[in-house]
């Protein structure tokens, strides 16, 4: 049954823009075409709006499942901020998380990311006295590389003829980064192998370790947060409830438990969608948030995907990783319990990061590659007033989606006790991981829950539970297709595939296929506003 993210919503039968997935990229979109005067219906799939943003509730507590902390929104020209600003109204408040925003734990050492370029570097000089030059040079890649990235993403934008004319001036700069790899890059400028290990400490951010990984991805998040994390105040729904605020002013509806089931395409236009009910939507425009995968394996009919080829692009990309997240409910406010806002990266003390994965993936039970502890409760002001005396934990670990393909199929919260039991197995392994970093939680866990790449599956629509949409390999890059344009007339993408990982390129991506769709410089008018 179709439900509203509202009571009683008044549907029409045609909209200006029908949306399928309501993550970060569909939000956006829907929002900026909202502004332009545009009538949106969103189809969310699940009974909860948001995608990466949504938070669920279980006895008593409420846990964030994509959103740990975002950089760039405490300056307030910041393209970031003023993008946030302008799809909420300027509703959604930002709470910042201080001084030390990720500690990178190796062993028994760790390393502290500090807000502030200057300070993030004079931080690590104190770590590697030795490697000022090294630092300095790092620091100046990272910030070439994202210059250059802003072309590169235009150029999905830019009408035929400017791309046809201009592109290869406005991509070959950026190219220049990402075709090589992370580790190639940093081991250009240092050989201490501590020093790339504490550097690429946040590669669980996009998911792959330094030797795979395009150095464009790693640049970007990376200067993502020089500036420092925030953490949005009331939670991360407070995302999709500002911006469903400025979608229903133009008439616009987000809809959860609302599966589509086919997007409609005559003569190669895209006119609208059939619903898993069988109830049609139809639109002038149609954009798919749902991944590139999903939407040309399930949403396209086989003869579009067949004339357009769309099954051999699918050949030149890969999933993402999956992952395992551990969501913890303590008893004790944040204070009581001393949690920390920083978020930990614990990494084991041998080998290098893509040493540890290869480990891990021919064995899970060696030591895990990366555990990543986050303190949700913590880091938003709000949460006493919503849960008084109460705390949230998360840990996010990698997991391979082949260990649970047996249990493909099965339905969510009934998959069978040997899937419990590993569930189970799992998530004691990351507990102690919890403890050796904050012991004094120990005894003060309420309850906890862990989700596997088939929960994912489950509630993102992702083929194999990918957290990140497709890989960030240098060859990603090269893609021409992770556009907002089709070849398919008023069928668009939008999303992180269109850009890169996480909430905000996603959100950066919502830019792009809006003014693809207006033509208009939507960027600009943003930025003015």
């Amino acid at each position: 049954m179709i439900q509203s993210y509202k009571k009683n919503p008044t549907l029409a039968n045609s909209y200006d823009a029908i949306i399928i997935g309501s993550g970060m990229g569909s939000l956006t979109t829907a929002a900026i075409l909202a502004k332009e005067g545009q009538k949106v219906l969103v189809l969310e799939k699940h009974y909860t709006a948001g995608g990466f943003t949504h938070v669920f509730k279980r006895k008593g507590y409420e846990w964030d499942v994509g959103i740990h902390y975002i950089g760039d929104v405490q300056r307030p020209t910041s393209v970031v901020k003023k993008v946030f600003d302008y799809v909420t109204d300027g509703q959604l408040k930002w709470a910042d998380m201080g001084t030390v925003y990720d500690k990178i734990i190796i062993g028994q050492k760790s390393y502290d990311f500090v807000k502030g370029t200057t300070n993030f570097k004079e931080k690590l000089y104190e770590y590697f006295p030795d490697e000022k030059e090294a630092i300095n040079t790092y620091v100046s890649l990272v910030f070439e590389a994202t210059k250059a990235s802003q072309r590169f993403y235009m150029e999905k934008a830019v009408p035929k003829f400017v791309s046809t004319l201009f592109g290869n001036y406005m991509r070959k700069p950026f190219l220049k980064f990402s075709d090589k790899t992370t580790y190639q890059v940093l081991s250009s400028i240092t050989k201490n192998q501590e020093l790339i290990k504490v550097l690429s400490g946040q590669y669980g951010d996009y998911g792959l370790p330094p030797k795979q990984s395009s150095f464009t991805m790693h640049a970007s998040v990376a200067r993502h947060y020089f500036d420092g994390a925030s953490f949005p105040i009331g939670g991360s729904s407070q995302i999709s409830k500002t911006t469903d605020k400025v979608i229903e002013q133009a008439g616009g509806t987000i809809l959860i438990s609302a599966e589509v089931e086919e997007v409609i395409i005559e003569n190669n236009k895209a006119i609208g969608v059939k619903m898993a009910d069988g109830k049609i939507f139809k639109a002038r425009n149609i954009i798919s948030g749902a991944g590139v995968i999903t939407t040309y394996k399930k949403l396209l009919p086989s003869s579009s995907v067949i004339k357009h080829q769309f099954n051999k692009q699918l050949e030149k990309v890969t999933p993402s990783v999956s992952h395992a997240c551990l969501y913890i409910g303590l008893n004790g406010s944040p204070e009581e319990l001393e949690l920390p806002k920083t978020n930990l990266w614990i990494y084991p003390e041998e080998l290098d990061h893509d040493a540890c994965v290869d480990r891990y993936l021919k064995d899970i039970d060696s030591p895990f590659p990366v555990v990543y502890v986050s303190f949700p409760s913590a880091k938003d002001p709000d949460w006493p007033n919503r849960y008084p005396g109460k705390s949230t934990i998360d840990i996010i670990t990698l997991l391979p989606y082949a260990i649970f393909e047996n249990w493909n199929g099965t339905k969510w919260m009934k998959r069978g006790d040997e899937y419990t039991a590993l569930k189970e197995k799992i998530s004691k392994r990351l507990l102690e991981e919890l403890y050796k970093q904050i012991p004094q939680v120990k005894g003060k866990i309420d309850c906890y829950e862990l989700s596997t790449p088939l929960t994912t599956q489950h509630f993102v629509n992702y083929e194999k539970g990918e957290i990140y949409g497709l890989d960030h390999t240098p060859k990603r890059f090269r893609q021409r297709f992770l556009q907002p344009r089709t070849p398919i007339k008023n069928f668009y993408l939008t999303g992180q595939d269109i850009v890169s990982a996480g909430v905000a390129a996603a959100l950066f991506s919502g830019v792009l296929t809006s003014a693809v769709i207006t033509k208009k410089n939507v960027l600009k008018k943003i930025m003015k506003s």
